[in-house]
């Protein structure tokens, strides 16, 4: 018998920036709102909107969620392995 598996999942990693930005999130809430918005990302990379900008580098892409008030602004890598969450904002 086969199991099945889900989708692959792009691995999350912070930036600096957005690194600090977690730490000083401590509402069990926004972190439980966060955390779902992180999976959403990491199933699909693609879900969020391009925002305009220079093409030299990786795109940079805006995903939000209005239910549950998260922005995350972050980019996917060349091989769609990792997802690096460049701001946070719940």
């Amino acid at each position: 018998m086969t199991h099945g598996h889900g989708p692959r999942r792009a691995r999350i990693a912070f930036s600096d920036a957005a690194a600090k930005q977690l730490e000083n999130i401590t509402s069990e809430t926004d972190i439980h709102a966060l955390d779902r918005a992180l999976v959403v990302i990491s199933v699909d990379p693609d879900v969020g909107e391009p925002l305009p900008g220079d093409t030299a580098g990786p795109q940079l892409r805006q995903y939000t969620d209005d239910v549950e008030a998260v922005r995350i602004l972050y980019f996917v890598t060349a091989l769609r392995t990792v997802v690096v969450v460049a701001y946070i904002e719940v």
